[in-house]
């Protein structure tokens, strides 16, 4: 990356692809951010830099590097190999980590000391913040992934009650979906999920809900 091309993200602002740090401490808390962009769109994390644009620089570049290396190669499952540049910057230095989006998703988070190693945690981007993905993001995420087997689909009276309600309303949950048809909320899911793989549905997703709606 030229040094013109990092001042024009800087500049910018954070954002779904761009993620600012000051410096890391924990390989816990870089795995998050790197899964987080591999499970979403890609990005670009800079370390140096503080939340209100501030370059500030590193002040051990091993360090941070060693560090990210670790939490992308042994904090997340599948591993996430990305890009590490150090780029001088008004005499400052600045770590540049491209984080490419995953074809192998989803990341977990995975040797968490102050986690339940039973529980499968993966990130996401919305906005400018990593956020933990739901199961229904998980199920997608699997279900997208290039090694999943193709799928039939099947329109049932579940379905075409699914579709009547949202040509009516615009959006549903999976709540609502499951108090609809009377299922379990596991079904519920399961089915929404597969119609968004089929490219019925989409999956939409604000701070609190998110919520399907039809294509």
């Amino acid at each position: 990356m030229l040094r013109r091309e990092l001042k024009e993200l800087i500049s910018t602002g954070e954002s779904s692809t761009v993620e600012f740090k000051r410096k890391f401490t924990s390989p816990v808390k870089i795995a998050k951010e790197i899964a987080a962009f591999a499970n979403t769109h890609g990005g670009y994390l800079i370390l140096g830099v503080d939340d209100d644009r501030t370059i500030i620089g590193v002040t051990s570049e091993k360090e941070q590097i060693e560090l990210v290396t670790t939490a992308a190669e042994h904090y997340l499952d599948p591993p996430v190999y990305c890009d590490v540049e150090i780029i001088n910057f008004d005499w400052r230095e600045v770590i540049v980590i491209h984080v490419p989006a995953s074809d192998h998703k989803p990341h977990v988070i995975i040797n968490d000391p102050d986690a339940d190693p039973k529980e499968k945690r993966a990130y996401i981007r919305h906005n400018d913040e990593s956020v933990l993905a739901s199961k229904e993001m998980l199920r997608l995420m699997s279900g997208l992934n290039v090694h999943t087997a193709p799928m039939t689909l099947h329109i049932g009276d579940r379905e075409k009650r699914l579709f009547a309600y949202l040509e009516e309303q615009g959006k549903i949950t999976v709540n609502e979906f499951a108090d609809l048809v009377n299922i379990s909320r596991r079904r519920a899911s399961q089915i929404l999920v597969r119609l968004v793989r089929a490219q019925v549905l989409q999956m939409l997703t604000d701070r609190q809900t998110e919520y399907f709606a039809l294509v």
